[in-house]
């Protein structure tokens, strides 16, 4: 009512108008039941009223503004608390904590006014603010002056004494951590915790102080404040060197020595304690303070020096690091050490060193990451601040009364860190004792990258991994416990080894090519006299040129020297001297062998040379075109290092294909050959020939090759022709023999005399027996064919030979006078440019005598204009039904055709003059029952049917064609 009053006599300030306000407000509240909006209420007024102050200059002494709220802050719980039971007022705690703690920040406040918390305690300047502070108060109000623990009466015992400060302090602050605690808001409770350490580093009391530090050092890591972070640890610092904990002390200088946010000075300082510790003489020369590397120093990278980090045994293998020093000063190290950690797989011994190069890095460097810090740091890590802005309106006017940023993911910036660990001390690293160390001593680390170079030589094979690395000060050794990624390298003990392999992608059959030879020595020596010897393979020959080199590596690949190789070739066994190797080096020497010409192919025709080794094709490729047979010549190899011989295999691809064709022209016989180039290479096929191996003194052969050499490329066809011509009757067959040198035609430099390649076939059926000539000819009283119009065909077969060997089978008839065979004509036209009109087959009785004719005559019509090929005239044996044999043939032998035509007006007894003149042949169809046996066709040989108008065209003209348009009309 007093401030009621005042504003009546318009003699109110600006807290006096607020606080009758507020007032009005809180008792119509507690009127409605709603006492926890009360103290929301309060809060906001308190820190309105102070920043309003703040902003409007208003003149308040010293603490004064921090007294007022104090007093409102304690007035109105007590009022709270006056009108709740004690059980709602701790389910509402989250409510009133707010003030809880505004009331012990500004307690906090006085106290470091008035010199209530220094060391010392007030001077008399702190007194006399204290006495200004107490004055300004005024008199309690009568309405708590009888009551014990008054808000005003806990402000003046509070500011009257150090003692009771502290007290009424500590009770304020402890209630308000616990009150924070009991609701969850574990972040709030440790900033309250770090006002209070601060109080406790001021009192010189850091056994308390360090606790409350270590928890707010936890939340500033966890969101990553990094002038907290610093500033705090620090403060922690002081506190642990006070009490003595010299591994805690140690770690937090290591981390303030590497700590940017630090001035040179502060940074040198605390280095230097660490270093001074390390000089220092303990009573325990044996003991040992283990700290976490990554403040002293972080791993950046490593080299493999061979770089695939492979050695054999008893080989030196480098390891090279780059450690970043973070200390401001150059720190001598005493050692740097890297413990390895040995395992032996299965058959570890086997394995070679290409095949424990397979998953190494090429080129031996291995990066590592940053290493994180101990705790779940950084603010860079967490996701960006969400800022949007904030307008309130008034509801009746829509002006403008409030304004405000506002971040919508606070819940993803404030989240609790509650699986960190609650205090930063030495993580319980372990340092391993292993018996494998990579070590090197007095290293002096400058700021910044340092190289450090291990060396060690190989003992046992096995694999090695490197699990940690230390650094150690003195006593003090710094760890790094865990080398990620995994850093390993390999060991081996390796057999000697032989391998031989082409130069090129394969090796071609009747060419000398290069072979390469490579010695692996492994854990052999080679000493002088130590030799390979070659059991020659019978088909494949070893060529010794005037002089052999052969290259001696290290295992490394590095060249050691060049030394001449002696190669020796008796008729079945081949010796290589070796030089003389130390052990796990490489020898690689290179010579010459030549598969020879195989052995002929086996009579009947084959299309490919006959081989001695084994054949083999590939089935995978001939649906994309023709693949080369390949042959494997078999070496045994006896080497001084084994009692037992290595066998190996060396396959030989046979660079042409070879076919054959017997030609006609007439009764003009000829022999082509096609070699075909099946290699990559080009080739200069030379020296030609075609040889009877039967011995037939009554054969020529005639060659019509023009050039002695032919070029062929790759992948492309050559062809051979040449006549033959007898004297006398021709052989029922001939084995003939084709020879050709050849030579790569881009390898001039080849010196050896490359051996003739052969090709051996038989060919038979040299006697033409038929003759068949087709005619055309336009319709009557016209000069040309005209399409849709019928033409004339005439068919004449002309028997060339009298009664031959070849004639004797079941279509041969004997007669008084002659013999006949039975032969069906067959007219197709497979090109659909003719459509044969009537019968276009039958079956006809030929005699056999020489010049011995039929003509047959039918329809055809031409489909197109132009000039259309004749239609294909095909000549068959008819064989009769009732054949010994017909019962063993198969169902595509069978004519199914019913209408098949069989002759059956050939008079036996007419002579050929009279067959001569006769025109077309009468047949009828066949009276064969269905179910029985039918006739069957045998073809004719190839050469013993020559079609004489194969290859013949007739021109054909369009036809004027008057087109009738039918309309319907209804």
């Amino acid at each position: 009512m007093e401030k009621r009053e005042l504003i009546q006599r318009q003699e109110a300030t600006l807290l006096d108008l607020r606080s009758y306000l507020f007032s009005r407000q809180c008792t119509l509240l507690l009127f409605l039941q709603r006492p926890w909006e009360v103290a929301q209420r309060a809060l906001e007024l308190l820190h309105s009223c102070v920043q309003e102050l703040k902003l409007l200059e208003v003149s308040v002494p010293p603490g004064a503004l921090d007294c007022w709220v104090f007093l409102s802050c304690l007035e109105v719980l007590q009022r709270i608390e006056g009108c709740c039971d004690r059980a709602q007022i701790d389910s509402n705690i989250a409510h009133t904590v707010g003030l809880w703690s505004y009331a012990t920040e500004k307690l906090k406040s006085l106290g470091y006014l008035c010199g209530l918390v220094s060391e010392k305690g007030p001077n008399s300047e702190d007194l006399n603010r204290t006495v200004d502070l107490l004055a300004g108060l005024g008199a309690e109000r009568p309405e708590t002056a009888n009551t014990a623990q008054s808000p005003y009466k806990k402000l003046r015992e509070a500011l009257s004494s150090v003692e009771a400060f502290e007290k009424h302090y500590l009770d304020l602050s402890h209630a308000t951590i616990e009150m924070y605690t009991s609701i969850g808001r574990i972040r709030s409770a440790k900033f309250v915790g770090k006002d209070l350490a601060e109080f406790y580093v001021r009192k010189k009391s850091p056994q308390k102080a360090e606790l409350y530090l270590q928890g707010a050092l936890k939340n500033y890591l966890a969101e990553g404040w990094a002038l907290p972070i610093t500033h705090t640890r620090k403060q922690l610092a002081e506190c642990q060197k006070h009490l003595g904990q010299i591994e805690n002390y140690l770690q937090t200088s290591s981390l303030l020595a590497s700590d940017c946010h630090l001035t040179d000075e502060e940074r040198k300082y605390f280095c230097q304690e660490i270093l001074n510790f390390a000089s220092q003489q303990t009573d325990s020369p044996g003991r040992k303070i283990v700290l976490p590397m990554h403040s002293f120093a972080q791993l950046k990278s490593l080299h493999f020096d061979p770089s695939n980090a492979v050695v054999h045994v008893g080989g030196v293998l480098s390891v090279e690091i780059t450690l970043w020093s973070q200390m401001p000063v150059p720190v001598h190290v005493e050692q740097i050490a890297a413990n390895v950690h040995f395992s032996i797989e299965k058959n570890n011994y086997r394995k070679t060193a290409e095949w424990l190069t397979k998953h190494k890095t090429a080129n031996g460097i291995i990066t590592f990451p940053h290493e994180p810090a101990p705790f779940p740091v950084s603010q860079n890590s967490l996701p960006a601040l969400e800022l949007y802005e904030m307008f309130e309106r008034s509801p009746s006017d829509n002006s403008l009364s409030t304004t405000g940023i506002i971040c919508k993911n606070v819940h993803m910036l404030l989240r609790r860190q509650e699986s960190s660990s609650a205090l930063e001390v030495p993580s319980g690293v372990a340092l391993e004792d292993g018996a494998h160390l990579l070590k090197c001593s007095s290293v002096t680390l400058e700021p910044g990258a340092n190289k450090v170079l291990f060396r060690t030589q190989a003992k046992e094979p096995g694999t090695y991994t490197l699990r940690q690395l230390c650094a150690s000060v003195g006593p003090v050794w710094f760890v790094l416990p865990h080398v990620y990624p995994i850093v390993q390298y390999d060991v081996y003990s390796q057999e000697p080894q032989l391998h031989v392999e082409p130069i090129t992608d394969s090796l071609l059959a009747g060419i000398p090519q290069k072979v390469k030879f490579t010695v692996t020595t492994g854990h052999y020596t080679i000493k002088n006299g130590d030799s390979l010897q070659l059991s020659n393979a019978e088909a494949m020959v070893i060529l010794c040129r005037t002089e052999n080199r052969a290259v001696i590596y290290s295992n490394t690949r590095e060249k050691s020297s060049d030394v001449s190789l002696r190669v020796q070739s008796s008729g079945k066994v081949t010796s290589i001297s070796l030089p003389a190797a130390p052990a796990y080096h490489l020898i690689e020497f290179e010579l010459d062998v030549l598969s020879l010409p195989s052995a002929p192919a086996a009579r009947g025709g084959s299309n490919q040379p006959g081989l001695k080794e084994s054949q083999k094709t590939c089935p995978e490729k001939q649906a994309a075109g023709h693949c080369m047979v390949t042959t494997d010549h078999k070496v045994s190899i006896d080497c001084p290092w084994s009692i037992y011989s290595t066998v190996i295999a060396l396959t030989f691809s046979v660079p042409f294909q070879t076919t054959h064709s017997l030609l006609s022209a007439g009764t003009r016989k000829y022999v082509q050959i096609c070699v075909q180039n099946l290699s990559e290479l080009d080739f200069r096929l030379s020296d030609s020939s075609l040889v009877d191996i039967g011995g037939s003194t009554d054969l020529q052969l005639v060659p019509l090759n023009t050039q002695s050499q032919e070029r062929v490329h790759s992948r492309q066809s050559v062809f051979f022709v040449w006549e033959l011509k007898w004297t006398r009757e021709p052989p029922p067959a001939l084995h003939c023999c084709f020879s050709v040198g050849f030579s790569p035609a881009s390898e001039e430099r080849l010196s050896v005399s490359l051996q003739p390649y052969t090709y051996e076939f038989q060919v038979e059926n040299f006697f033409t027996l038929y003759n068949v000539k087709a005619e055309i000819f336009p319709p009557l009283g016209m000069e040309y064919c005209k399409t849709g119009s019928l033409c004339s065909l005439e068919v004449s077969i002309t028997r060339l030979s009298d009664l031959l060997e070849v004639d004797k089978d079941e279509a041969l008839t004997e007669s008084d006078e002659y013999f006949t065979t039975k032969l069906m004509y067959e007219v197709v036209d497979n090109s659909s440019n003719w459509a044969v009109c009537g019968k276009s087959s039958g079956v006809l009785s030929m005699p056999v005598a020489a010049q011995a004719t039929h003509r047959v005559h039918m329809e055809v019509m031409p489909l197109f204009a132009g000039h259309l090929p004749f239609p294909d005239v095909r000549l068959f044996k008819y064989l009769p039904h009732h054949s010994a044999h017909s019962s063993q043939l198969d169902a595509d032998s069978w004519i199914e055709n019913d209408s098949l035509s069989v002759d059956k007006h050939v008079d036996d007894g007419v002579d050929s003059s009279s067959i001569k003149s006769r025109g077309s042949v009468h047949s009828a169809a066949s009276t064969e029952h269905r179910g029985l046996p039918m006739p069957r066709l045998q073809a004719f040989p190839p050469g013993q049917v020559f079609n004489s108008s194969a290859g013949m065209q007739v021109f054909v003209i369009p036809s004027k064609e008057d087109h009738v348009l039918e309309v319907s009309v209804t």
